[in-house]
């Protein structure tokens, strides 16, 4: 057969793949076809949820396991040697793969990014296509892996064949940037990868793999909160106790220690300072530790002085891993000054793009007393006969310095109205409060709210902060098969730690000025699980914080701005923490009873809080925002966004109807502009105008008046153009422009339409193609009745 008559399939059957093996690679253990690396992005359309397209590789080539070398991207032989060569290496720098070939058939164009002496691009035969261990030498060459340090990089990842369980591909990138580095003498490393995207288990595969290689033999895995230690004791390093009769693995629960073991697990406070465990890490000599990983490393073990950062210094000489999702950098603490720049960073943007990660869409509510604030009347008491200050209040005051009663009923009532409104009663919810006094309010409220279902059980609502009886249902709450809590009150408690993967809003009601904080308290949504439905989350923002997502900190490369001379000490907000793995309250978190009353400097006794409770509240603006194309939160109008975003795309009316009266298919423009981030049938609501797409675009971005769906369908009536039609298709054409008129344009363009009642009692859609001639000539039909539909 001809090469050029042949698919892109019968090329890669019978030529690329068979010069891939007679090169060496073997076909079971080196070689993988078509190998989808994401999830696909998902996209929010009001309640529609979709998937994009995952991104595939037609080959990847490893030289062992979840160890890539090289891409190979494949064309049909009417394709030149080097088509798609931009795509492949597009792939190449995602996978972190230095070798890039494209073949369609003839031979191949090998993109070489360690090329030395030789050119970096150059074409070559079929046969020439080069062996495994040709790659190898040039990746050890390139990457500087000496044959001390093969044996390490060579070491296999753990599989367990009863789990089908396999490292993604930035997990892998990871995993192979920080053995690499410590197979080369790296002693420092920092890892950044956004909260969801299992830090946990990418630790697990570095440690396994340098602890069967025999690099390491001893591990100390530290973390702050006993659930960060628990939960990965119990799933992702549960390799280390599948023999109950072992001595792999411990947890450090008291001043005597076991030495016996290979992996220890502690909590900072456990090993530290802390009552009952004073200086335990000193049982231990300073070399017993050959590698130490510091999970959410942003918090206390940043910070020079930090009791936590002794365990660290003390073992000096171990290879030591922070991890996290929010390097912390302030003037006073650095993971970069102490660990080094990161070897590699997965962010929340790249998570979402990729599929892996929740997207969000945020609910911003302006309370009048936020955005107006509050004096009180000269005089006037609060509900406890206390006089309160006269001077302005505002949003930074409320529920810290000033409570109004009033305001926390109305986000309580404002919350629960838009649960029950969107059928989501039972989607678990956190509230971020301003501190315990304020989560215990906030509760009450949110109980009087729903009597109904707490009735029903008293767990529907619990307050989940230090001290309180609610954390003890903490795990129920994490636990995606146990129903209640529902709605959970908080301060501090669960910004860091919380792997609850079925969270489907969060509420902010707390002034949030720390980046890290924010970052930490939004990747308590992003985890998806499709088995329960929970493919995006909502923010519902009552205090502006999501402001921050607009701040180039957000999402960007994490950058050190600790001074190192001369600096002048600021307030550092670390959360204390206690000795079993739960937060102390902050000092502004703590509670404080109704008549406490402090000294001021002048010797004036003032109250810390006030308690109002007659101060009407009410919601003035409510606006709902949403991703865009480029995974950035729309800020303007939906109106201004969509008039800018398809000017973008067609500069006049004239190149819009151009394009739209070209077009085979109408809905392929608008399916394109959805892709690009139109947001159609959230621009209808904001422009009150139940209007096709078509008269949207007219009106909203090229100042056309509109005309319904309803108007258009009439217009065609009138015109009388179904006269040239028999009895039948005429009828069809007619209930067909009904639909049109009623739920709009995808209907006319395809056939599954035939299939529906008000088409199919005209017969069956062969039957129905027969009145038109064929199938070409009634599609010929609906392109014409929509020619007819947006005549001008």
């Amino acid at each position: 057969m001809n090469k050029k008559m042949m698919s892109e399939q019968d090329i890669r059957t019978k030529y690329i793949t068979p010069a891939i093996l007679a090169a060496g690679w073997d076909r079971d253990l080196q070689l993988r076809e078509e190998v989808s690396f994401t999830k696909g992005k998902i996209t929010v359309r009001r309640k529609t949820v979709n998937r994009g397209e995952q991104k595939r590789a037609d080959y990847i080539l490893y030289y062992k396991p979840n160890i890539p070398l090289a891409i190979v991207e494949a064309k049909d032989n009417n394709h030149n040697i080097a088509d798609g060569m931009e795509q492949a290496l597009n792939y190449a720098e995602i996978l972190d793969i230095p070798f890039v070939f494209t073949s369609n058939g003839d031979g191949f164009c090998f993109y070489d990014k360690t090329f030395k002496d030789t050119n970096i691009q150059a074409e070559l035969t079929l046969e020439q296509f080069p062996s495994p261990d040709t790659l190898w030498n040039k990746y050890k060459q390139y990457k500087g892996i000496t044959e001390t340090s093969e044996k390490i990089v060579e070491q296999d990842y753990y599989f367990n064949p009863n789990d089908d369980r396999k490292p993604r591909y930035y997990q892998c990138n990871a995993i192979n940037r920080a053995i690499e580095s410590i197979a080369n003498g790296q002693n420092r490393i920092l890892l950044t990868m956004a909260t969801g995207t299992g830090k946990t288990y990418t630790a697990f595969q570095i440690i396994y793999r340098l602890w069967k290689s025999r690099t390491k033999k001893r591990i100390l895995f530290l973390a702050d909160r006993n659930v960060l230690v628990d939960d990965p004791m119990r799933k992702d390093f549960k390799f280390f106790n599948a023999d109950s009769n072992n001595r792999k693995m411990i947890k450090i629960k008291s001043k005597t220690v076991d030495k016996a073991y290979e992996v220890y697990f502690a909590i900072y406070q456990g090993v530290t300072g802390q009552e009952g465990f004073a200086d335990t890490y000193m049982e231990f000599s300073p070399d017993f530790f050959d590698l130490i990983i510091v999970d959410e490393c942003h918090r206390g073990s940043a910070k020079d002085d930090s009791a936590w950062r002794k365990i660290l210094e003390y073992f000096k000489n171990a290879t030591q891993i922070g991890m996290t999702a929010t390097p912390k950098e302030t003037k006073q603490t650095s993971n970069i000054e102490y660990f080094g720049e990161p070897i590699f960073t997965y962010s929340l943007k790249q998570g979402i793009e990729d599929g892996f990660l929740a997207p969000y869409k945020v609910v911003r509510v302006g309370i009048d007393k936020d955005l107006e604030g509050y004096r009180p009347t000269k005089g006037k008491k609060d509900k406890y006969g206390n006089e309160i200050e006269d001077r302005e209040y505002n949003i930074k005051d409320y529920d810290k310095n000033l409570v109004l009663e009033k305001r926390t009923e109305l986000v309580a009532k404002r919350v629960s109205d838009f649960l029950k409104k969107n059928n989501s009663r039972f989607a678990k919810t956190i509230f971020f409060c301003v501190d315990i006094d304020h989560a215990g309010r906030m509760a009450q409220a949110l109980r009087n709210e729903n009597k109904d279902l707490v009735l029903q059980n008293s767990k529907y609502v619990v307050q989940m902060t230090s001290g309180s009886e609610g954390v003890a249902e903490l795990e129920n709450f994490m636990t995606a098969d146990e129903p209640y809590p529902v709605l959970v009150t908080t301060s501090k408690l669960l910004t860091t730690g919380v792997d609850a993967d079925t969270v489907k809003f969060i509420v902010l009601d707390s002034n949030i000025n720390s980046m890290t904080e924010f970052k930490q308290i939004i990747g308590r949504g992003t985890r998806i699980n499709e088995e329960h439905d929970k493919l995006y989350f909502t923010i519902i923002d009552f205090r502006n914080v999501t402001k921050l997502f607009a701040d180039k900190d957000f999402d960007g490369e994490p950058v050190k701005v600790k001074e190192t001379e001369g600096d002048i000490p600021t307030e550092d907000t670390e959360d204390p923490v206690t000795e079993d793995g739960q937060d102390f309250p902050p000092e502004d978190e703590q509670e404080i009873p109704p008549d406490v009353t402090f000294d001021t400097d002048d010797g004036e006794s003032k109250r810390v809080k006030y308690y109002v409770n007659d101060v009407p509240v009410s919601v003035i603006n409510e606006r709902v925002q949403y991703l865009d194309a480029s995974g950035k939160l729309i800020t303007e109008s939906l109106v201004d966004y969509t008039k800018k975003n398809i000017r973008s795309e067609y500069a006049s009316l004239n190149e819009f109807l151009q394009c739209w009266n070209n077009a085979e298919k109408k809905t392929a423009i608008i399916e394109e502009l959805e892709q690009k981030g139109i947001f159609f049938d959230e621009l209808k609501e904001e422009v009150s105008k139940d209007l096709d797409p078509f008269d949207l675009i007219c009106h909203v971005v090229f100042d056309m008046p509109p005309l319904t769906r309803r108007e258009r369908a009439n217009n065609v009536k009138k015109r009388g153009y179904f006269g040239k039609y028999s009895e039948t298709a005429r009828q069809v054409l007619e209930t067909l422009l009904e639909k049109y008129a009623d739920e709009g344009l995808a209907n006319l363009e395809s056939l599954e339409v035939l299939k529906v009642p008000d088409v199919a009692k005209f017969g069956t859609p062969v039957e129905i193609l027969k009145h038109f001639g064929d199938k070409k000539k009634f599609m010929e039909a609906i392109a014409e009745l929509e020619n007819e539909l947006y005549v001008a």
